[in-house]
């Protein structure tokens, strides 16, 4: 089982970058694939991106790719998204989630979920 705790969320500028980080408490944070989420005010939670265990495969939305990267640190248990050219579009909270085993780019392949964090960019 592990907990995760999102940070790093705030309020932008277009064109301005944002680093999100999801903290793991628990054991085997290894042998997770994790995975970020975000929802938009009257929408769906949508897929963004996800890293596999050993953090050597990653996958992207269309939506976001070539604009945020996402990375792990297994020794200190997090999980990273580095948002760059940040468009008011990519408002949303913004959610961690982890599974044991492969990376998945659906919410419903997650069992584990952190509380969320706003992101707003502004014209």
């Amino acid at each position: 089982q592990v907990q995760l705790v999102e940070s790093g969320g705030g309020s932008v500028q277009a064109g301005d970058s944002l680093r999100l980080t999801c903290a793991a408490s628990g054991r085997g944070f290894h042998l997770y694939s994790l995975g970020w989420f975000r929802q938009a005010p009257g929408r769906e939670r949508d897929f963004v991106a996800t890293i596999n265990p050993n953090g050597i495969a990653t996958s992207y939305a269309d939506s976001v790719k070539g604009r945020f990267t996402v990375s792990r640190d297994n020794l200190r248990n997090r999980v990273s998204l580095q948002m760059s050219s940040l468009k008011p579009d990519d408002t949303a909270v913004y959610y961690c989630a982890g599974r044991l085993g492969p990376s998945a780019a659906t919410e419903a392949d997650y069992f584990y979920w952190g509380q969320g964090t706003q992101v707003t960019v502004s014209s």
